[in-house]
């Protein structure tokens, strides 16, 4: 009877050791078909940009970032991003705050619209803005008639950014404001606080890191954004290319290392997103666990 005893925990622990290996083995092959994948769709090609850019020469990378065009692509990228992000920033947090904090007709609607950008192409995005402000719309004459220029102009460039960008800070901050509630708020109004005072002092300390992630996201799609961008922008050198629509130009005509040079500054704004990205879960993780930072 012991004996038997004896016979069954050791099959038992030989089991459990069997077991333990197979997940060892298990761990092993995943992890290395993640490094695998990652590195042929990831590592590998960034290493390529970075090696193209530098081919001629630090002092070649450093003039083709300095040609006047690519300035102007710079110049143009900015004004968009500055214009677009700050508009989308508004938007976000009023969308968020009204349908988290607030019940109302047309809510699941309103919410199915924030996720338009997403299930739209950005170039047929473009196309529909070509047909509202383009020669051919019906307000075209009167944007003539006051010298408003939109399409083929910066005006039509951050049009375009807006749209493709705008849901990101609301996708962001609607599922954390879900989650806090309205209790806060409720009590903070109870206690005679203004709307203003109750979204300053209590509602955005709650989500500034959510929010700091979603203009983080924003920026970034904002800075890369091309198909909607390349429509309305006329491909004007110097005047409407943004910067992936000079590194088209620059491709297209055979200047590889200015174009992959122009392409490393792309490269530094996913960077900082990542970098962005990790503070912001960084954070998140350190105020669950109800320490002061």
């Amino acid at each position: 009877m012991i004996g038997k005893e004896l016979k069954r925990a050791s099959s038992s622990k030989s089991g459990n050791i069997t077991r333990k290996s197979d997940l060892e083995f298990t761990k092993i092959i995943l992890i290395l078909t993640a490094v695998l994948f990652l590195s042929i769709v990831l590592i590998f090609p960034l290493a390529v940009v970075f090696q193209t850019a530098f081919r001629d020469g630090f002092v070649k990378y450093i003039q083709s970032l300095l040609e006047p065009d690519t300035l102007a692509a710079v110049k143009v990228t900015l004004l968009a991003v500055v214009i677009a992000v700050p508009l989308n920033v508004l938007f976000g947090l009023a969308a968020a705050w009204s349908i988290t904090k607030f019940e109302f007709r047309g809510k699941r609607f309103i919410v199915s619209l924030i996720d338009i950008p997403f299930a739209v192409s950005p170039v047929i995005s473009g196309m529909i803005f070509i047909l509202l402000f383009g020669s051919d719309s019906i307000i075209y004459p009167w944007l003539g008639a006051n010298g408003i220029k939109i399409i083929f102009a910066l005006p039509g460039i951050v049009i375009a950014t807006t749209f493709v960008t705008f849901p990101f800070v609301a996708r962001e901050l609607i599922p954390v404001m879900q989650n806090q509630g309205a209790d806060q708020e409720l009590a903070a109004m109870t206690l005679g606080a203004s709307a203003f005072q109750t979204f300053m002092f209590v509602t955005l300390p709650n989500i500034r890191w959510g929010l700091f992630y979603g203009i983080t996201l924003c920026t970034a799609r904002a800075v890369g954004e091309f198909g909607a961008v390349s429509v309305v922008s006329g491909h004007i050198r110097g005047e409407t290319n943004t910067l992936p629509l000079h590194v088209e130009v620059l491709y297209n005509e055979y200047h590889f290392s200015a174009a992959f040079a122009v392409a490393t500054l792309l490269v530094l704004v996913a960077f900082i997103t990542l970098g962005g990205k990790a503070i912001t879960e960084y954070m998140e993780k350190r105020k669950k666990h109800g320490k002061v930072f």
